[in-house]
């Protein structure tokens, strides 16, 4: 077990025996078993000294012991990792940037105080899962619904403070939030927007408050420990439906991507749509179009658009979601076909399943994957398990255009095809966030350490390329965080400098999450102290 840095043993048994009197003696963790459970079960640096490991864990029940936790790390510059729920996997699990951090596990804090469903708004704790908050609701026929991402474990907090994403109209789940209360690095309580006015009724309403909008410093940051968040919940549509546009030819991605961008910002069509081909870059595997690029020369574009047509595939093709009542969305969807149909030739339409709602139990029990419908599972683990170790994200964010796409999918294809990476790596682009594309590429984790060590890096050469073509990932592994935020270097990385001295201001001893996204303590900052 390895001590904090800078800690001597003593004082960290002190600091230990001072947290048990704050949450009691079973809730402080510290034999090797137990760390096990908050080290990252994808690491890519398994079986290396440089895979990190905690030295223990404190798992608070209530605001007031996270507040006095954080006071006590003060004292003994300890610094702690805030995690809840869910398992963040691909991205760093449960492990901390530093070895000898102490976990501060909040998930015990899994108190549901408030839903409101005529104001369409819920109030949780940390340790409030998506299924959690979906049986609350469910249970008492709320006509609420929650967007929920691909796994239904994770917390509503964690999930929005690493700015992730759903299906739903709801599906940016940062922006679906209002107000905080946050655990500042001294141990001080804060609330946010309307929270910070006695006795507000409208903490959940208005996220602004007055003064300077704070809400987001504590997104992706290591300035305070959140234990109270407010959600705007989705009103429980009368229907929702699906329509599939495809076209035939592969510079037909352009106008597609074009007249969807109307659809998409207009609010005619809401929710994640994600860009389908037929190919193996973007789509499943086609031995007979591996076997025409291998020929001489390679496969023209013509020779691929026949191949795609003799398959009686489209080229590309995306699903279209609308919510509403069902009059209103079967418009929407004939508006959409109609513009779409006129100004592209060949293209073709194909209506989706249509549900209306409140689901019976017999119609709930019947959908395999309901998170378009705010039905949180775990379905997305059915897929490949068991083939690997874990996983990698690769998540640049590009534009929402054909143009876009089509240059991410060629300079990704390349860097991938350089690097002997397979293409099927590439998962089909997907727009999370409103006006944005996330492109993911998928890494496989194995058991074997040279393997991963020319993953991480592939992965470090994706960050350059995808920074010479103004891409950024929006979230990475805590192992690339360094190198995703030097890739933010405008005016002399002017970013990364006031996120230290935001850093040096809030939490002088540097006790929370130090190298979280590439900001590190004055104490810890490496070659820039």
């Amino acid at each position: 077990m390895p001590l904090p840095p800078g800690v001597s043993e003593r004082d960290f048994a002190s600091a230990l025996e001072e947290f048990r009197r704050v949450v009691g003696d079973a809730w402080v963790f510290s034999s090797d078993a137990d760390l096990d459970l908050y080290r990252d079960a994808y690491s890519p640096l398994r079986g290396e000294d440089e895979d990190p490991v905690p030295s223990a864990a404190v798992a608070p029940k209530a605001t007031e012991q996270v507040q006095e936790v954080v006071r006590i790390a003060n004292r003994y510059k300890v610094p702690l990792w805030t995690i809840s729920t869910g398992k963040n996997l691909g991205y760093g699990g449960s492990a901390p940037c530093v070895s000898g951090t102490v976990m501060l596990d909040v998930k015990r804090m899994d108190r549901i105080i408030e839903v409101d469903e005529k104001n369409h708004y819920a109030l949780v704790e940390p340790g409030v899962s998506y299924f959690d908050l979906y049986r609350y609701i469910h249970e008492r026929r709320l006509k609420v619904w929650i967007d929920t991402p691909d796994p239904g474990w994770g917390s509503l907090i964690g999930n929005a403070l690493e700015r992730g994403g759903g299906y739903t109209p709801m599906r940016d789940h940062f922006d679906a939030h209002c107000g905080m209360e946050v655990v500042l690095p001294n141990g001080d309580l804060l609330r946010t927007g309307m929270g910070a006015l006695p006795n507000s009724k409208t903490w959940q309403q208005y996220r602004y408050g007055f003064g300077p909008y704070l809400d987001g410093i504590f997104s992706q940051s290591s300035l305070g420990v959140v234990t109270k968040m407010g959600f705007w919940l989705y009103p429980q549509p009368e229907a929702q439906r699906s329509g599939t546009v495809s076209v035939p030819r592969r510079r037909d991605l352009v106008p597609l991507m074009e007249h969807v961008n109307y659809l998409m910002n207009s609010y005619i069509a809401q929710g994640t749509i994600r860009i389908q081909s037929a190919l193996s870059s973007f789509g499943p595997s086609d031995p007979g179009l591996a076997a025409l690029r291998a020929r001489p020369g390679g496969a023209t574009l013509e020779d691929v658009e026949r191949h795609v047509a003799g398959r009686g595939q489209p080229y590309w093709s995306v699903a279209l979601p609308f919510y509403g009542p069902p009059n209103v969305i079967a418009a929407q969807w004939e508006y959409a076909k109609e513009r779409l149909g006129a100004a592209i030739p060949g293209a073709r339409f194909q209506d989706g399943p249509e549900y209306r709602f409140p689901l019976t139990e017999e119609q709930i029990a019947r959908i395999t994957n309901g998170v378009s419908l705010g039905i949180p599972s775990l379905q997305a683990f059915s897929y490949g398990a068991g083939t690997t170790r874990g996983h990698l994200w690769f998540a640049p964010i590009i534009p929402m255009t054909g143009e876009a796409i089509l240059e991410a999918q060629e300079v990704l294809m390349t860097s991938l095809t350089e690097l002997g990476v397979p293409l099927t790596a590439l998962i089909p682009p997907q727009s999370y966030f409103p006006r944005s594309i996330v492109v993911f590429v998928g890494f496989p984790i194995t058991a074997d350490v040279a393997t991963n060590r020319r993953t991480r890096d592939t992965y470090r050469t994706l960050v350059k390329t995808a920074q010479e073509h103004g891409w950024g990932e929006y979230r990475t592994h805590i192992q690339f965080m360094d190198d995703v935020m030097e890739s933010y270097s405008f005016n002399d990385h002017a970013l990364r400098r006031f996120h230290e001295q935001m850093k040096d201001a809030i939490d002088p001893n540097g006790i929370l999450a130090p190298g979280k996204n590439g900001i590190w303590p004055a104490r810890l900052r490496p070659g820039r102290a």
